[in-house]
């Protein structure tokens, strides 16, 4: 992930990581949560040549890379579909997947950053929508990824668009304009809006935009996007910070997180989802299955 990407180590040493507290809000959404938390990790993409012999068996071949990763994984963020998505495929995925795996498609750039949600949208809206009903019960929330220069000034028709979408397709939106954050009226405007309909605000923890990481929760639900930085040290602490933070979500009523680690050197991602995995089932009593290094 390029976006907040510091430019060395020296800067990313500079900057305060610790999370910020939790808005208000946070706790009062998570205590309408009922129901035992459901916790997914994983990565963005199962198809990477890095993992053969990593987390994958020595000599797979690509198309069965995604065979393997489900044995490792519960979940995955699935930023190939901000390209392409098809029902076929979508079909084949799931079929591929174990009872309770979580695909989180990202929406087509053609309605995010093509058509910026305007009325022409719609079109490629029915289709990706038609098209990711096909993971059935494995269609975890999908992502609306907004571009950097969509300000709140397109408020109305951010919630336009939202309130398009049915109420039992889950979604998150994440937004990367300066302004959605440090605009104070924008700011709570935008997310009583996604408490309104039901829908959340993703939370993407990057170095160098910290207005991002929001920890701002509009129901009992979260999904976080984790950027870590070739396993330098702050890696491991943002990663621990971001354990008590979870533990204290889920003792207040989380419900459900999705949290998807990123690397420059994706080699380095299935071991920054089981460094996560390993603390989160010490300290939250979960059993989440680990990958199985080869």
């Amino acid at each position: 992930m390029k976006f907040g990407k510091p430019t060395s180590n020296k800067e990313l040493e500079s900057i305060d990581l610790s999370l910020p507290p939790d808005h208000p809000d946070t706790a009062k959404n998570l205590g309408k949560g009922k129901n035992p938390v459901k916790v997914y990790v994983g990565c963005a993409k199962w198809g990477r040549k890095e993992w053969v012999g990593l987390i994958y068996p020595e000599k797979t071949k690509d198309k069965d890379f995604l065979d393997h990763y489900v044995k490792n994984f519960n979940g995955i963020e699935m930023n190939t579909t901000f390209y392409s998505i098809k029902k076929e495929n979508v079909e084949n995925w799931a079929s591929r997947a174990p009872e309770g795996f979580s695909f989180s498609p990202k929406f087509s750039r053609n309605i995010s950053h093509l058509k910026r949600l305007n009325e022409d949208a719609k079109r490629f809206t029915d289709y990706f929508l038609d098209a990711a009903h096909a993971f059935g019960d494995k269609l975890g929330p999908s992502f609306l990824q907004m571009p950097d220069n969509f300000a709140p000034k397109y408020l109305d028709r951010l919630a336009d668009y939202i309130k398009d979408i049915p109420g039992d397709f889950p979604m998150f939106v994440e937004l990367r304009h300066t302004d959605w954050f440090t605009d104070p009226t924008a700011y709570d405007e935008t997310f009583s809006m996604l408490e309104e309909y039901g829908r959340g605000a993703v939370i993407t923890d990057v170095a160098t935009r910290r207005d991002v990481v929001h920890q701002r929760l509009t129901s009992t639900k979260a999904f976080v996007r984790f950027n870590g930085y070739d396993f330098h040290p702050t890696d491991f602490t943002r990663l621990d910070e971001w354990v008590e933070r979870i533990k204290t979500w889920i003792d207040s009523g989380l419900e459900e997180l999705y949290f998807y680690a990123h690397q420059e050197d994706e080699t380095n991602t299935p071991k920054t989802c089981d460094y996560i995995i390993e603390k989160l089932n010490y300290q939250c009593g979960l059993n989440l299955q680990r990958p199985n290094f080869q």
